[in-house]
């Protein structure tokens, strides 16, 4: 190859181009999750409760603010957000719980053992209804308005700092609520 061919540059561009893709992704946060779904509808689903005989669909998330929650027992970060979940469940905050990919019986003990924050568990065994949410690991939580369409999604653990952050300002006429109960 002669000193003065195009070719000579090909490693240097390559280089260039590599420094800028990944100069792009510096100072994002890497608990935010892009999530197609913000502004629509949960997916559709047809799927069995936890703890009753009920099944539950896309329609039983309708009707006021909630919040969806990803978690499974073999979940460590699940164990660690689990007070804050009760803690916002003794402050009246609806919490739909999606079991996923666990065991029911684990999944059924751990609940009895721990308190539940869910005012419904829902069974996602095989993951499809994580897969349709976009889903990437537990914990997730979604925040659902009356109209059944998904306002935010957070991936990680759901606590204090988080819900007053990013869940909070989008829900109409919230308390905030510590980690002892307590509104502020």
């Amino acid at each position: 190859m002669k000193a003065n061919s195009p070719w000579v540059f090909l490693p240097l561009g390559g280089f260039v181009l590599l420094a800028i893709v990944l100069a792009s992704g510096l100072g994002r946060d890497p608990q935010e999750l892009p999530s197609a779904l913000v502004g629509k509808p949960v997916p559709s689903f047809s799927l069995p409760s936890l703890l009753t005989e009920e099944t539950f669909t896309e329609e039983s998330l309708t009707g006021r603010w909630q919040l969806l929650n990803v978690w499974a027992t073999w979940c460590p970060t699940c164990h660690v957000e689990h007070p804050y979940l009760l803690t916002l469940a003794a402050q009246g905050v609806p919490i739909t719980g999606l079991n996923y990919k666990d065991e029911l019986p684990a999944a059924r003990d751990y609940l009895a053992n721990m308190g539940n924050p869910f005012t419904h568990v829902i069974v996602d065994s095989d993951g499809q209804l994580g897969l349709d949410l976009g889903v990437y690991g537990a914990p997730e939580t979604f925040l659902i308005n009356p109209q059944g369409e998904i306002v935010l999604r957070h991936a990680g653990d759901l606590n204090e700092r988080v819900w007053r952050e990013k869940f909070q300002p989008l829900l109409p006429a919230a308390k905030p609520v510590t980690a002892q109960g307590e509104g502020v």
